[in-house]
């Protein structure tokens, strides 16, 4: 198991870019699929298994380092107005 990192290596870690990650392969720990996951992280689309997060290579980005993130003070689209027979959502 790995040790969380203190306050003080995550914000060195916060400054440099994360590599790309990495195409990793593996058998389904359930049905024994064989399949494919990034940086050890897995879902199995026969039998619907996924491993834990924690279980990957590295550490999963912070929202703030995802490059498609979208900028602060966007708001949320308008939702589309119902379709033909569907009552609309309440609010609108």
């Amino acid at each position: 198991m790995t040790r969380r990192p203190t306050g003080a290596e995550t914000s060195a870690d916060a400054t440099a870019p994360l590599p790309a990650p990495e195409l990793t392969e593996a058998e389904c720990r359930r049905c024994g699929t064989y399949i494919a996951g990034l940086d050890g992280r897995y879902a199995c689309g026969v039998c619907g298994w996924v491993n834990d997060h924690s279980e990957g290579h590295r550490r999963l980005p912070r929202a703030d380092e995802d490059p498609d993130r979208p900028p602060r003070g966007r708001r949320r689209p308008r939702p589309l107005p119902p379709g033909p027979g569907e009552d609309p959502p309440p609010g609108y």
